[in-house]
């Protein structure tokens, strides 16, 4: 009863993370699935990719329906990942945990920092040239999200609004689409780690997930973009120096 009530909190909130700044909600949920649910950390990429992918392309409909989404460009910076994210997954299970927890912590790390920073004025829409950055950017999220079994949507938004040029509501939208497809091709290259997972505990998650996306995108409507983000940072630093130091010590 205890695993099935840590699975709703921790599903609730990486929905509530992933429906209100469109990404961010695998970060919390790998770090849930190993040290409150018992996951290796290779089953926890596996069983993380399956609760962001239900979770994301639920909230896609929503962001669609709104007009948010801008398929053609989320669909060619998708593109550029699906490579590396189908290589990553096939890597991801040969690395030891105690390298996959610290690479997971590091970038966590380096994405709650990257939230705290100040923001800059918004970086014109790209021109024609810039395409290389677009597909770099998205070949570097696809290995991410392959290789950690993250969606990588804390690190898609920044990129389609500063490569891609678009605004920050357009980007939460089309990051879920980026998130489903390289999600979807790294979950198919870790077939062998989902035998490892726990799908009892993996359906409850996935379950709250899709509902607080739901509250989530409730609560972006209330609260300030900038305070949303901040308080998503400060806990994710907090879960980055925590594995961290597991992995370390």
């Amino acid at each position: 009863m205890s695993a099935l009530l840590l699975a709703l909190g921790a599903g609730a909130l990486t929905g509530v993370a992933l429906g209100a700044l469109g990404g961010g909600g695998s970060v919390l949920a790998v770090p849930a699935l190993i040290y409150l649910l018992g996951f290796t950390p290779a089953a926890a990429g596996a069983a993380s990719l399956v609760v962001v992918t239900v979770t994301s392309a639920t909230a896609l409909v929503a962001h669609a329906r709104e007009g948010t989404v801008r398929w053609r460009a989320g669909a060619l910076f998708a593109a550029a990942g699906i490579g590396p994210a189908a290589v990553g997954g096939l890597v991801s299970r040969h690395l030891p945990a105690a390298l996959l927890n610290g690479a997971f912590a590091v970038l966590a790390a380096v994405a709650a920092l990257r939230m705290l920073r100040p923001a800059g004025p918004r970086s014109p829409a790209p021109a024609p040239g810039r395409a290389s950055r677009v597909a770099a950017a998205g070949a570097g999220l696809g290995a991410v999200t392959g290789v950690l079994g993250v969606g990588g949507g804390f690190l898609a938004v920044p990129s389609l609004v500063n490569v891609v040029g678009l605004r920050m509501r357009a980007a939460v939208g089309t990051s879920l689409l980026v998130i489903t497809i390289n999600s979807l091709t790294a979950l198919a290259a870790r077939t062998g780690s989902a035998a490892d997972v726990d799908w009892s505990a993996v359906g409850p998650f996935a379950g709250a997930a899709v509902l607080g996306a739901w509250d989530g995108r409730r609560l972006a409507a209330r609260l300030s973009a900038g305070t949303l983000q901040r308080l998503f940072a400060h806990a994710l630093l907090a879960v980055a120096v925590f594995m961290l130091a597991d992995a370390v010590f």
